[in-house]
């Protein structure tokens, strides 16, 4: 692609305190490249392209695209939970109008599985329509359930590190509470996110490497019963007075009466009750081997806004992950993901390269089960050794005005809308 095309960048699914740095990393980086030209931040993810909502990214004053280090979440150019499917074939046919239109050239999605494959749907059916169209894909998700199990597409994804970090710090914090106020709390039930994958739960025993405190830690996937969840309570109880419960959001204690997104996840936080409640009315029910009552803590979307708790590791490798997507772009590379590899040998260092987008959207990452201790209560040592570098060792500065954290303002100047209005196919019907 020689001639200067522009380039479309959208976010989707759930955000991360990290992610507003991959997209200045891109933004960044596309300056250094004459074949690409303008980029547009598409409003609120592919919703944003098939209503064509294309924010001019490369007019904005350069310090607010710097600030975007410092503002979590997706309040730059928004995100969506919008998913093109194979049937939805007006609205691929509109994307490619308004990358036409627009004389884009390049499209990038910051986002998880699902992000990845409709990077590529839109790429191929471009190029089989004879749209000059290069398709990539940035990573991001706390879960850290993007690529493969055995880590070889992606060691981790860009938002895990800054979301084990705050689950750290919190477990650290509760447990000075659990401590001074156990005589009447004695059990504390503190439920993470995770639908299917424990990483983030996990990270709760960064907070304890040596295992001092009274932590129990229960996964998605823990082989482990509510019946056996209260005896291993209980027995905590009788050995140390007090217990920490981390427990996943998708630990089957039986029916919440979930909700779903439009991409067929639960959407716990917006469930009738929730696990951390449910297992708190059952320790309460049969009775606690210690006098007081169990209570629960269940952390919202502050796990992925926190700003404060951000991994500067994290800060640094999501911009870096940004900075290949523009490089992959520029190359013309059409179908690839930019990855993030862990390099071999004690000091912890990563290599950026690319794996392609069709091995991402077909892959699904799972928890090893080798780090999963006998008990299913507890995450083994090696996990340690794998977490650990991605959390940093410092707090991230904020800027900081009139004692408010500064963020990122973009002003909203959007490109001419050049075709008729386009009511996405999925909300008709609404």
């Amino acid at each position: 692609m020689s001639k200067k095309k522009n380039l479309v960048v959208a976010q989707s699914g759930g955000p991360s305190p990290v992610i507003n740095n991959t997209l200045r990393g891109l933004i960044e980086a596309a300056r250094n490249y004459d074949n690409i030209g303008t980029v547009y931040g598409a409003f609120h993810g592919i919703e944003g392209v098939l209503k064509e909502e294309l924010l001019d990214l490369s007019g904005q004053c350069r310090d607010e695209i710097s600030l975007l280090r410092y503002t979590p979440a997706a309040g730059s150019i928004g995100t969506c939970r919008y998913k093109l499917k194979a049937n939805q074939n007006e609205d691929f046919d509109r994307v490619l109008e308004v990358f036409k239109a627009h004389d884009v050239g390049y499209f990038c999605y910051i986002g998880g599985n699902d992000s990845m494959d409709t990077a590529n749907k839109v790429a191929q059916l471009a190029q089989q329509r004879g749209l000059d169209l290069i398709g990539i894909g940035g990573p991001k998700t706390i879960d850290n359930d993007v690529g493969d199990s055995e880590f070889k597409l992606i060691d981790h994804t860009p938002g895990y590190g800054s979301t084990a970090k705050y689950w750290m710090h919190a477990v650290q914090n509760a447990n000075e509470e659990n401590e001074g106020s156990c005589p009447a709390d004695p059990v504390l039930v503190m439920q993470a996110m995770g639908r299917k994958i424990g990483f983030i739960p996990a990270a709760a025993r960064l907070a304890d490497p040596n295992r001092e405190m009274p932590l129990q830690i229960y996964l998605a996937e823990s082989p482990c019963s509510l019946e056996q969840l209260a005896d291993n309570v209980n027995d905590q109880l009788v050995k140390d007075g007090r217990c920490i419960v981390v427990i996943s959001e998708g630990f089957n204690v039986g029916s919440l009466g979930e909700r779903k997104d439009s991409f067929g996840h639960t959407q716990f936080s917006s469930s009738e009750t929730t696990v951390a409640q449910l297992v708190v009315n059952y320790l309460n029910k049969i009775g606690l081997k210690a006098k007081g009552s169990a209570r629960g803590n269940v952390p919202g979307t502050d796990q992925r806004h926190s700003m404060a708790y951000a991994s500067t590791v994290d800060l640094d490798e999501a911009y870096r992950a940004g900075e290949n997507c523009a490089v992959i772009a520029a190359k013309g590379e059409s179908g690839y993901m930019s990855t993030i590899l862990r390099n071999p040998g004690a000091v912890y260092s990563v290599t950026y390269d690319k794996v392609p987008l069709t091995e991402v959207a077909n892959s699904e990452r799972t928890f090893p089960k080798k780090w999963i201790t006998a008990a299913g209560n507890d995450v083994t040592d090696d996990f340690l050794r794998y977490a650990k570098p991605l959390v940093g060792e410092g707090m991230v500065s904020l800027p900081i005005v009139d004692g408010r954290q500064r963020m990122t303002r973009l002003k909203k100047t959007f490109a001419a809308q050049k075709l008729p209005k386009y009511v996405p196919q999925a909300d008709r019907a609404k």
